[in-house]
């Protein structure tokens, strides 16, 4: 039994109130063509997705993206930055803070979820109107896609969903990257059949519609690391692992073949300070191998203004309620880092 609680409104109606300057849709036009291009081969720039775990206020988000952009024009010859903005967070057991789809106050357990979708919109507009940089999104409800479509610049299916159809099927109508990480078992075979489904051609029902896609050939591959039956994190971002990945992703034929390493969640036991070093084992495996090279187009960090975690209680300004993030300092630094090794 459902109870109705509330009428969302449509894509159209939120859009009208909640809307992006056309200045700026151009310029996210433009960043858009960067990350197919780097994603296809052409643009032989490094992209990094960094930000917080999960994007929980506004004003500390659009303030680190903010810092993020003045270092972004200074590294824009060898990195191509593309802030974090996660706005929905998955839960394992189902519980916990799922974001600000659910939570547009995160210090109050009020459920709204229309003015969630208007405060999503909201923050994004605002991050990509003071900083010049859109952004990167989870896509945890394929549903609510196009709420966004018109503001993100790459879209991430995530462990728990990259299995899903439904999750396949919207990405493989989406017109930016699609990175889809390998479940949470690290199987690297399922992973190539989401890509695979992103990136055919389908027909299905989305929304009050039937849909038909072309495919998405830049739907690409997120290494995450995985968990054994035991609870065990397994790390699948080293040397020998992406080499055997790559001659996967080859053997199937697929589009675009390309790789984004994410530095944390199972890759570094959600120790973020290990994030770091991660980084640099990835840069310093491209100088030694042209496969990987070729293959990995770039990086998932989860940064923030603060180094760590707090409970959703604490509110202490620009820090993760959720995973641990590695603090401004330390992430300005490893950008810089990363660029004058490449």
């Amino acid at each position: 039994m459902f109870e109705k609680v509330k009428k969302i409104w449509s894509e159209e109606e939120v859009k009208a109130i909640s809307y992006l300057k056309p200045e700026y849709q151009q310029l996210k036009n433009e960043r858009d063509e960067t990350a197919r291009n780097i994603i296809a081969g052409k643009d032989k720039r490094m992209m990094i997705i960094i930000g917080p775990c999960s994007a929980d206020n506004e004003d500390a988000v659009c303030d680190y993206v903010s810092r993020l952009a003045k270092v972004a024009e200074k590294v824009k010859d060898k990195i191509f930055i593309v802030p974090r903005i996660y706005t929905n967070k998955p839960r394992t057991r189902g519980e916990g803070y799922k974001g600000i789809l659910h939570n547009p106050d995160p210090h109050k357990n009020v459920t709204d979820i229309l003015a969630g979708i208007m405060a999503i919109r909201d923050m994004h507009i605002k991050a990509i109107s003071e900083s010049g940089l859109s952004a990167a999104d989870e896509m945890l409800y394929p549903d609510n896609y196009h709420y966004l479509d018109d503001l993100l610049t790459y879209v991430a299916v995530g462990a728990r969903s990259s299995e899903n159809q439904q999750h396949r099927l919207v990405a493989s109508g989406v017109e930016v990257p699609v990175g889809i990480k390998n479940p949470m078992n690290g199987s690297m075979s399922v992973t190539l059949n989401s890509i695979y489904a992103a990136q055919i051609p389908n027909e299905f029902k989305y929304l009050d519609y039937q849909v038909k896609t072309k495919g998405n050939p830049f739907a690409h591959a997120i290494l995450r690391g995985s968990v054994d039956v035991y609870g065990n994190n397994h790390q699948n971002y080293h040397y020998e692992d992406i080499v055997k990945f790559s001659a996967m992703y080859e053997s199937q034929g697929l589009q675009n073949p390309a790789i984004i390493i994410d530095t944390n969640h199972s890759n570094s036991n959600k120790n973020y300070i290990e994030q770091i070093r991660i980084a640099h084992e990835i840069v310093n495996n491209m100088h030694y191998s042209e496969t990987i090279r070729n293959i990995v187009k770039g990086l998932l960090i989860e940064s923030y203004i603060e180094d760590g975690n707090q409970k959703i209680t604490e509110n202490v300004y620009g820090k993760s309620v959720t995973d641990s993030c590695l603090g401004w300092e330390k992430s300005e630094r490893l950008i810089y880092d990363i660029a004058d090794r490449l």
